[in-house]
């Protein structure tokens, strides 16, 4: 009853806080980070209760609780390709929380945070754009006002470039990583199955040599009870005679 219990508080405050997580919040709200605190502190109590639900249950609360998580560790992000890009390994939850969801609501907060982050890039790129084309106006007729505007301009496209530079060192440091943990998780696999075959080689071999062993000791049973059979018969002929001449030897007495 205490695991029942408390699965259902956890499923009504992990309901509450993706509704919260949906929403647009103020930069200075604490409740959902307060919550998600409280969820990890349930999920850890609800792993040790004896009568807890199945592991795959489990793992999709962790993985929901593991996805608010992340969430709000990429909200506190500066920039906004960081958010972006913290958002692209987000894994949101499979299932829905509750019965009235069609799908779950992990997934659509996914989407909307990736949506948010897209619309501030748009925003900041087209504002820098719109910068860069006022700067000539302001300056037409000033030499010097041009040679400054086109300074300018060089060093914001140096900046997105810059930007474009290190978003792309970064995704060739995750392949490379992805690269390296996929080759190292093939090696282990290629380990196991070696061990497994020399596993089952062993096996067939002491199979054969039981059976070997056993057939062995068949025979050597078999043989002994021929020689014990063998020496019955001669005992109980021998009994058989003897009793004949015993009689002959010693006729009835009249």
């Amino acid at each position: 009853m205490a695991a029942a219990r408390l699965e259902l508080n956890m499923v009504r405050l992990l309901s509450r806080c993706e509704a919260l997580a949906a929403e647009r919040r103020d930069p200075a709200e604490w409740r959902l980070e307060k919550y998600v605190a409280a969820l990890e502190d349930m999920l850890r109590e609800l792993k040790q209760q004896a009568n807890k639900p199945a592991p795959e249950l489990l793992n999709e609360y962790s993985r929901k609780v593991d996805f608010l998580k992340g969430l709000l560790e990429a909200e506190k992000l500066s920039s906004s390709m960081e958010k972006a890009l913290a958002n692209q390994f987000l894994a949101p939850g499979r299932t829905p929380t509750t019965a009235k969801e069609r799908t779950p609501a992990t997934k659509t907060v996914h989407l909307q945070a990736k949506a948010r982050c897209t619309g501030q890039m748009r925003s900041e790129l087209l504002g820098t754009v719109g910068l860069v084309l006022l700067l000539p106006r302001l300056s037409l007729g000033l030499v010097s006002d041009e040679k400054q505007s086109a300074v300018e301009l060089d060093a914001v496209l140096q900046h997105h470039q810059d930007m474009q530079e290190k978003l792309a060192e970064e995704m060739l440091s995750l392949a490379r990583s992805l690269k390296n943990n996929t080759l190292a998780a093939q090696n282990v696999i290629k380990q196991d199955n070696q061990t497994l075959s020399h596993s089952l080689r062993m096996a067939d071999q002491n199979f054969e040599k039981l059976k070997d062993e056993s057939d062995r000791l068949e025979q050597h049973a078999k043989k002994s009870v021929n020689w014990l059979l063998w020496i019955m018969l001669i005992v109980v002929c021998f009994i058989f005679i003897s009793m004949i001449l015993f009689i002959r030897i010693f006729p009835k007495l009249k």
